[in-house]
């Protein structure tokens, strides 16, 4: 951290894990955000519209549990607010899972979702990032992803005060044609795609920031997203949970292994069975589907 720090708690609802929300998927281990879990932790850098360079901030659980703290490096006076927004989003302080606990409770191997106080899934500061992190896990290994996350942090990044480096801006990840990304990334095939979104975004043709509120059903903002090149059905649908849309499966190869070991005795079977499965939680599907194939 800088010399110049700004500590502050917020409330946090009775159902919230520090734990758990770092645990919820594998964000937590893609830069800029770094993890510890005794005692849970986590610090991530992004950009401030307060402030000319990004700034780190490290997020703790409160000794009370009713509250987190936060740690801000180089904060202004008067920017508290701008942070508690920022922490709030990325933990999802917001998220009202009343009825994701109802739907669980009702299904009695799947109680263990409300009685640990999961549910919430971690995201970025920028619907940006999300994307361009989604696009980052499809069709290739887990620590592919991480090191075309990295590169893209390394090389596109501002550094904050500490030396941590935000996600790039759309406008830092346009500067650079597709050979870079294949060349340098490592990006093969989404090279094209990484880039012609960040320009287009850059040049605001296409406005990741209005989906996260947006009035549009599940159907229209998914045909929104399956627009952006590089985005497909697996992706879409993962973006649309972290936009808080839970009523898709997202399914992947990943989901549909577990889904054979837990619930068809190891057999292959079409999608079908497995939406039936979880027609019952409705417009909590997708989560439920997420925790249930992650496990306790």
């Amino acid at each position: 951290m800088g010399k110049e720090t700004q500590t502050s708690t917020i409330e946090v609802p009775r159902d919230f894990s520090l734990q758990r929300v770092i645990e919820s998927h594998g964000w937590s281990a893609l830069a800029p955000f770094s993890a510890v879990n005794e005692p849970p932790a986590l610090t991530f850098t992004f950009l401030a519209e307060w402030a000319d360079r990004p700034v780190t901030v490290t997020v703790s659980e409160a000794p009370s549990k009713s509250s987190i703290s936060f740690v801000c490096e180089s904060a202004e006076n008067g920017t508290t607010g701008q942070l508690r927004r920022t922490v709030g989003r990325v933990l999802r302080l917001d998220t009202d899972l009343e009825g994701l606990r109802s739907a669980v409770w009702e299904s009695g191997d799947l109680r263990w979702i409300a009685d640990t106080g999961s549910g919430r899934l971690l995201r970025s500061p920028s619907v940006f990032e999300d994307i361009v992190k989604t696009m980052c896990t499809t069709n290739c290994s887990w620590s592919l992803t991480k090191l075309m996350v990295s590169r893209l942090v390394e090389e596109f990044g501002e550094e904050s005060p500490s030396g941590n480096k935000a996600f790039p801006t759309p406008e830092a990840m346009a500067s650079k044609g597709p050979d870079f990304y294949r060349t340098t990334i490592r990006a093969g095939y989404r090279s094209e795609y990484l880039h012609e979104f960040a320009e287009n975004v850059a040049a605001g043709k296409i406005d990741p920031e209005s989906w996260l509120d947006s009035p549009l059903s599940t159907d229209e903002l998914t045909k929104e997203l399956l627009s952006v090149k590089g985005v497909g059905k697996y992706a879409a649908e993962s973006v649309l949970k972290l936009l808080g849309r839970y009523d898709t499966l997202a399914l992947d190869s990943f989901l549909r292994s577990e889904f054979y070991k837990r619930h068809n005795d190891g057999e292959k079977c079409p999608d079908s069975v497995i939406e039936k499965h979880y027609e019952p939680f409705g417009e909590w599907k997708g989560l439920v589907m997420w925790f249930d194939m992650c496990g306790e």
